[in-house]
């Protein structure tokens, strides 16, 4: 039987027959321009879309819808490798963006697939085929889908980008994501270079797939045939084709060799293998043993520790405190129920301190306890008339015991589950016997989902923190979810809220100066009323959020999404909000002088009324916005963007005054007027002659200046 070998068919009347245009770069040339274009296009069918979809978000005439769930967990399952924060909660997007986005992510996918499939089953993609570039097997045949995939998947994307994600993730670079895509772009072109010491170089993955890339003109020249003769010597010129695998032993061969070897290992394997099960048994056996004489022993005390507490009992005070230390001290679970039903019946002042001061050396294991009663306690008060008075004092006793455990345990109760729990006032007219107090307490990852801590004080607290790497902005931060959460009156001056979920809560009246709620999501929320002066609110998401008569002066709102946000009779003066969105939004009667609104989207908000004396507004984009009554005094228009733009009313420069009524003496009037100098003010609406006249000579553009 002959070893078939790989030889060179050199038909040269052949090819005269069949004359082609081949390009006359070299190969390796010609490999990468192939390469370029596949990736170009698989990035365009995303790129393109996404960007599209950008453009439509950016529309305030189009529906806004939540964004396809799709979207999010492919959001999170990217952000969490990479150390990216992502966006918690569902962003509102426009419904086109929605679609187009999705297009983004399936499009690459499937142009991916589509290249695969006919690298398999053709040996050339689109672009291969247009630089007579073609992939074969050993065979001198297609590959074949199989190979393809170990060959693109495995050899040319999965293998550098491992290596460049290790050394990046443990280098003192990290989460850097420049230094990440340096070292992922040199692997991957290292990669498919090849070694430099190979006389004939191929690929890392042409190697693991046992492919090869050839010039598509010699496909004919690569055939599997044995030599018609095999005592005769391969020619020098096809020596360095040869498939050397096949001269090598195979696994079937070693094992026909070695018997007597084979069968040790296969013994000694099933040896260990039964050894491990046995020990592993005795141990999993010995250890429920264990486990479960400790239960007996912890029930048996149990039962003598509740029999001493029983009213019958004779014990004194003293007993009874040492037995309900020592329950809190068992820290399991049917200790814990005990302890959380007995606080709420004791009537001993001294007692209830020692249940709560067990509870509290339990620590966050005995919050789900606690809740439990505490929504069960919530929804007597609720539905049952009697015993009201009662009930709303062992809700306090309750809410007291949760407070310890949070405040005493600051910074290691992430992921408690306090959703719906009531811990603050029915009402702000209420008198509460209860306030929850956790100033400067590290509350991060604590899940508050539809809680009540109305009247809460939280002064300097913190709501995010760091997470398990020590760094910030990446997937691990503990992150408290407030959503539906009640906070009316809550003070949280300085307090730490950054990225912080808080859709559709209510912090109406509440205290929020020079918090951190930089990247936060309160889509919906209610901060009516609500004092935010001096916040970092960067980047926050206020879509639909009511802010009436709220104080956001010198609050920082660069790159703020408010789209349709209610904002009327706010109180904003010195606030930054450049580049917001501010579509749609209603300012009415607000006072916004010295507010910076550069390059700000303000397309069809609603600036009825309000004060706008001194206001930057370069750049922004006032389309359609209605500026009726509006007082523009000294405000700065250049560059700004006014078609449709109501100006009905709208005071560009104050009037004349009678010196009589003067106090004072005023500067020039000049120095008191809208800076309008080269704006366009050719389709804004309702302008008055005198309106007109300041515009024309001042130097603003109207179709009617001379």
């Amino acid at each position: 039987m002959t070893t078939p070998t790989v030889r060179r068919n050199f038909n040269q009347s052949n090819q005269s027959q069949k004359p082609e245009k081949v390009n006359s770069l070299p190969l390796g040339t010609r490999r990468l321009a192939a390469w370029a274009v596949e990736i170009t296009l698989v990035v365009a069918s995303g790129l393109v879309p996404f960007g599209i979809g950008v453009y439509a978000n950016s529309r305030s005439d189009l529906n806004r819808v939540p964004l396809n769930p799709v979207l999010v967990v492919t959001e999170r399952a990217i952000a969490r490798p990479l150390a990216l924060p992502v966006s918690y909660g569902i962003n509102n997007v426009a419904s086109p963006t929605n679609f187009l986005w999705t297009i983004a992510l399936l499009a690459p996918i499937t142009l991916s697939g589509w290249q695969l499939y006919l690298l398999g089953k053709t040996g050339s993609t689109l672009p291969k085929r247009w630089f007579g570039v073609r992939v074969i097997n050993e065979d001198g045949q297609v590959p074949g889908l199989g190979v393809v995939v170990v060959r693109e998947g495995l050899g040319r994307w999965a293998a550098p980008f491992s290596v460049a994600y290790i050394l990046w993730r443990y280098s003192f670079a990290f989460p850097n994501l420049g230094l990440f895509t340096f070292l992922a772009v040199m692997l991957v072109l290292g990669e498919g270079m090849g070694w430099p010491s190979q006389k004939r170089r191929r690929s890392f993955h042409d190697q693991l797939a046992g492919t090869y890339t050839i010039d598509a003109r010699d496909i004919n020249k690569w055939v599997k045939t044995p030599p018609e003769n095999t005592s005769e010597p391969l020619p020098l010129e096809n020596a360095q084709e040869v498939n050397t695998s096949t001269q090598q032993p195979s696994s079937t061969n070693i094992i026909r060799r070695s018997p007597n070897f084979t069968l040790f290992v296969v013994g000694l394997t099933s040896m260990i293998a039964v050894l491990s099960t046995l020990v592993g048994t005795q141990i999993y056996i010995q250890n429920q043993e264990n486990l479960r004489k400790t239960e007996q022993i912890n029930s048996q005390k149990f039962l003598e520790l509740v029999k001493e507490l029983n009213p019958g009992s004779g014990a004194t005070n003293e007993e009874r405190q040492r037995a309900i230390l020592a329950l809190g001290g068992m820290n399991d679970t049917q200790s814990i129920k005990f302890l959380v039903d007995l606080l709420v019946k004791e009537n001993d002042p001294s007692t209830i301190d020692t249940i709560q001061q067990a509870l509290a050396n339990i620590g966050p294991k005995a919050i789900p306890e606690l809740k439990r009663m505490n929504l069960f306690l919530a929804g007597e008060i609720e539905s049952v008339s009697t015993f009201r008075n009662i009930r709303q004092q062992q809700l306090s006793l309750n809410q007291q015991a949760i407070n310890k455990i949070l405040s005493v345990y600051t910074g290691k109760i992430k992921d408690i589950d306090l959703s719906n729990a009531q811990l603050g006032s029915k009402s702000s007219e209420e008198n509460s016997l209860f306030r929850l107090v956790l100033d400067n307490t590290d509350l991060s990852g604590v899940v508050f989902k539809s809680a009540n801590l109305n009247q809460a004080s939280l002064k300097a607290s913190r709501f995010r923190s760091a997470g398990e790497d020590g760094r910030w902005d990446t997937y691990d931060d503990a992150i408290a979810d407030l959503s539906k959460i009640q906070m009316k009156q809550a003070n949280l001056t300085e307090a730490n809220l950054s990225r912080v979920l808080m859709n559709r809560s209510d912090l109406s009246r509440a205290i929020l100066n020079k918090a951190n709620l930089s990247n936060a999501r309160l889509v919906g929320t209610n901060l009516s009323s609500t004092q935010l002066i001096g916040s970092d609110m960067q980047k926050i998401i206020l879509e639909d959020a009511i802010l009436t008569g709220a104080d956001i002066s010198d609050a920082k709102l660069m790159e703020a999404d408010l789209y349709a946000a209610n904002l009327g009779r706010v109180s904003a003066i010195g606030t930054q909000l450049s580049h917001a969105n501010l579509t749609n939004t209603d300012w009415q009667g607000a006072d916004l002088s010295e507010a910076y609104l550069d390059n700000a989207n303000l397309t069809n908000a609603n600036f009825s009324a309000a004060r706008l004396l001194g206001a930057v507004l370069r750049s922004a984009n006032m389309k359609n916005a209605n500026l009726r009554n509006a007082d523009l005094s000294r405000a700065d228009l250049r560059g700004a963007n006014l078609e449709g733009a109501d100006f009905q009313g709208t005071i560009l420069f104050p009037g004349k005054q009678d010196p009589g009524d003067q106090f004072v003496q005023t500067s020039d009037l000049g120095s008191q007027a809208a800076i309008v100098q080269g704006v366009d003010f050719s389709q804004a609406k309702n302008l008055d002659p005198q309106q007109l006249a300041f515009i024309c000579t001042k130097g603003g553009i109207h179709s009617r200046c001379p």
